[in-house]
C-alpha cells in the first residue's frame, strides 16, 4: 500500500508578495490616479481663467509686466498637500483588507512604499512634461506661471523632476505615517501627534526668533534652492517612513 506524498505548496519570494501589495493599492485607480490629475486639471483651468482675465483686463503694453507676477504662484502645491490625503486612503482602505488576506505587515509596509515611490515618480514626470509645454506655448497663450512658478523657474527638466519627486514622496510618506498611527491608536494617536507637532513648530519659531536667527534661515534657503531645500525634505520623509513602519508592525484593524 502506497501513500500519497503530500503537496508542497510554494510560497510567493518576498518580491513578489511586496508587489502584490502594490497592486492591491493601485487596484482603486480613481482615488491613486484620477482624482489627483483631475484637481490638477482644475486648478490649471481656474489659474488659466484668471490669467485671461488679467490679459483682457490689462493694456498691451504692460501685459507682460502684469503676468510676470504670477511666477509667485502657489496653486500647483495644492496637489501636493492632497497626497498626503491619497496616502491615508490608502493604507486605510488596503491595510484591513491585505491582513485578511495573509499578508504580514513587513510585506505590506515595504509595498505600500514602493507603491508611494512609484507614484511620485509618475506625478514628477507628469509635473516636468507639463513645465516644458508651459514654456514651449509661452504661459499657455498668455505669459501665465503655474508648472514653471518660481520655485521651479530656474532649474533643468531633471531638477523639476526631482522637486516635485521629493515633494510628492514627503507628502506620501507623512499621510502614510498618519494613517498607521490611526490604525494603532485610533484619533487619539492623531491629537497626541498633531500636539506634539505642533509643540515643536512653536518651539523651534520661538528659538529663531529669540536667537535672532530668521536671517540666517532666509539664507539658509536662498543657499540652497529649490533643490537643495528638495532634498532635505527626504531627511523628514525617511524618519516618517520608518516611523509608520514601526508603528505599522504593531497596528491591527480594531486596534
Amino acid at each position: 500500500m502506497t501513500t500519497a506524498s503530500p503537496t508542497l505548496v510554494s510560497t510567493p519570494a518576498s518580491g513578489q508578495r511586496i508587489w502584490r501589495v502594490v497592486r492591491l493599492n493601485l487596484v482603486n485607480k480613481y482615488t491613486t490616479i484620477w482624482v489627483p490629475i483631475s484637481i490638477m486639471a482644475f486648478i490649471w483651468l481656474v489659474n488659466w481663467l484668471i490669467w485671461w482675465i488679467i490679459w483682457g483686463a490689462t493694456e498691451p503694453a504692460d501685459r507682460a509686466k502684469a503676468m510676470d507676477g504670477t511666477q509667485w504662484s502657489g496653486g500647483a502645491f495644492y496637489i501636493f498637500v492632497y497626497m498626503l490625503v491619497v496616502a491615508i486612503q490608502v493604507i486605510a482602505a488596503t491595510f484591513p483588507f491585505a491582513l485578511g488576506y495573509s499578508v504580514t505587515r513587513r510585506d505590506f509596509a515595504l509595498g505600500s512604499g514602493l507603491t508611494f515611490l512609484l507614484l511620485s515618480a509618475g506625478y514628477a514626470i507628469g509635473f516636468a512634461v507639463l513645465s516644458v509645454v508651459e514654456e514651449w506655448t509661452n504661459g499657455w497663450g498668455l505669459g501665465g506661471h503655474l508648472f514653471t512658478s518660481v520655485y521651479f523657474a530656474g532649474e533643468s527638466f531633471l531638477g523639476r523632476l526631482f522637486i516635485v519627486f521629493a515633494g510628492m514622496l514627503f507628502f506620501f510618506l507623512v499621510g502614510a505615517f498618519s494613517a498607521s498611527l490611526f490604525m494603532r491608536w485610533r484619533m487619539n494617536g492623531i491629537l497626541v501627534a498633531g500636539a506634539a507637532l505642533i509643540l515643536l513648530v512653536v518651539g523651534a519659531v520661538a528659538l529663531i526668533t529669540f536667537t535672532s536667527s530668521w536671517p540666517a534661515v532666509g539664507e539658509w534657503f536662498a543657499a540652497n534652492g529649490p533643490v537643495g531645500v528638495s532634498a532635505w525634505l527626504l531627511v523628514p520623509a525617511a524618519l516618517a517612513g520608518l516611523a509608520g513602519y514601526a508603528v505599522l508592525g504593531r497596528a491591527t484593524p480594531r486596534s
